[in-house]
């Protein structure tokens, strides 16, 4: 059973990797491994492939802990950028597209990804506050902005699915961002 973000202490956890503390690479992987993974199947659709890119992102967060900044963002996110970013590296590598003709679902649905972050309780009331700001942004910078964290679309991806200027598509991120920031404050 993992422990509510509050309780774990992921800045802690890369702290102790970076003096060489092995016990802690293995509580971050007891603690987000299961959620790390789910980022990377979504990615790349292949479990085999997203357990490697899992492999390959602890490796990383073990090699560049003493690298992390907890001034520039959470730890938490730091490992999830990790994977992502190893995932979606993959798919430009191997030329792997992501089907554009899929239904894109509404972000309600899309938040079961995000809401699975913390405990139970918690999670309902964070998904919940998450759904709220979300719909406080217009649906194009909304969109943009979830095809970019839950789809895994480089934004130049997101530009050609919306028919949008790429300089236009990354300022509604970036503004969405802190609008999000600023709702769930």
């Amino acid at each position: 059973m993992s422990l509510p973000e509050s309780l774990f202490n992921h800045a802690g956890c890369i702290a102790a990797c970076a003096r060489g503390e092995r016990q802690a690479l293995e509580a971050l992987y007891h603690e987000e491994g299961p959620r790390l993974l789910g980022v990377a199947r979504r990615l790349v659709r292949d479990t085999a492939l997203a357990e490697d890119i899992l492999h390959d992102a602890f490796i990383r967060i073990w090699q560049g802990a003493s690298g992390f900044d907890p001034e520039r963002g959470s730890a938490r996110g730091w490992m999830f950028s990790i994977t992502r970013h190893l995932a979606l590296n993959f798919l430009r590598r191997h030329g792997r597209e992501v089907p554009i003709d899929e239904p894109y679902p509404e972000y309600p649905q899309a938040l079961d990804v995000l809401a699975m972050s913390t405990a139970p309780a918690t999670a309902l009331a964070d998904a919940g506050r998450l759904e709220h700001c979300l719909g406080q942004l217009p649906s194009q910078r909304r969109e943009c902005l979830l095809q970019a964290y839950v789809d895994g679309y480089s934004h130049g991806e997101i530009a050609a699915r919306m028919a949008t200027p790429l300089g236009t598509v990354k300022a509604w991120i970036k503004r969405s961002l802190s609008a999000l920031r600023e709702c769930l404050g």
